[in-house]
């Protein structure tokens, strides 16, 4: 594998998380409580799953002591000395499958800060969701750790959140990228392929595994060019250019609906979203985007 330089030069959307996660007072109650209790204390105000909006675009935020909530707040962390929470209702706390387009509306106005805040959040619930109940016991879990953990409340034992890791890449051959869709995208919407890691496999092993099982080609060189975390649910997203040996392809239907090759004026094309171009580009906010930006800026394997 070789290095490659970041896609852009600024940072993937949701990551940039700029609190003091604080990690040393996590642990420590009477610190979290003296924190709670500070005046200048933030709240982060959401619904469900999405954020609520202030009348300025950004997110929204009550200030002030909230009294004895240590069951159910979360420290998301320090800005200045001030510290920064989330409450979290235990009850009915079940990701949605799908992303709501009331948060697909949120992200289109959200700063990276705050984006970068709203994706940690957004994840840390999906997965208090998911474990209310012991992995080992099956008694009800508690808060922990400001939030940052979970504790059985029968044997003790103590769970942490977890990221999926996920290679996305783009395969090229010959000057020309592969993208390809899902089915149940939008009309026309085609993106670089994807898959998770599997247990012992290194990343650039996922990316040649995965690259053969969806199209059929074989890769010869892995680039990793940027990380992305994605809170849907949560995922850390590896981003990828791979050399590939051959341009034909063997689509697994099971994953892919359609795949083709394009150059790197339709990928630019279509990133810019000219109408005439052969393909919609992934949104802003998701790491294929900037990777495609990446491989048709010239930097994929001929510029590294």
């Amino acid at each position: 594998m070789s290095m490659a330089s970041p896609p852009t030069d600024r940072l993937p959307d949701f990551s940039g998380y700029h609190l003091d996660r604080a990690d040393h007072l996590r642990a420590d109650p009477a610190a979290l409580a003296a924190l709670m209790a500070h005046t200048q204390a933030r709240w982060l105000c959401m619904e469900g799953f999405d954020p609520l909006l202030a009348e300025e675009g950004g997110l929204l935020w009550s200030e002030g002591p909230q009294g004895t909530q240590e069951a159910s707040a979360i420290l998301l962390g320090l800005h200045q000395d001030c510290p920064h929470f989330v409450l979290l209702e235990e009850t009915g706390l079940e990701a949605p499958t799908f992303r709501s387009p009331r948060v697909m509306e949120t992200l289109a106005v959200l700063n990276a800060q705050d984006m970068a805040i709203f994706g940690a959040v957004r994840s840390l619930m999906a997965w208090h969701g998911q474990h209310r109940f012991c992995g080992r016991c099956g008694a009800p879990t508690l808060l922990h750790r400001g939030g940052w953990g979970r504790r059985c409340s029968a044997c003790e034992r103590e769970h942490f959140p977890r990221v999926d890791p996920v290679v996305i890449m783009v395969a090229e051959h010959g000057g020309r990228a592969l993208v390809g869709r899902q089915a149940a995208w939008p009309t026309g919407r085609y993106s670089a392929l994807a898959g998770f890691l599997e247990p012992g496999e290194t990343m650039e092993e996922a990316v040649a595994r995965e690259l053969w099982e969806e199209a059929g080609v074989r890769a010869t060189r892995v680039h990793y060019v940027t990380s992305q975390p994605w809170p849907f649910p949560a995922q850390l997203m590896l981003a990828c250019v791979a050399e590939v040996d051959s341009d034909l392809l063997n689509t697994d239907a099971n994953e892919l609906e359609h795949a083709m090759w394009v150059t790197p004026a339709e990928v630019l094309a279509a990133l810019n979203g000219d109408p005439a171009a052969p393909f919609a580009a992934p949104p802003p906010y998701a790491v294929a985007h900037a990777l495609l930006r990446h491989w048709a800026a010239g930097t994929g394997a001929g510029g590294r």
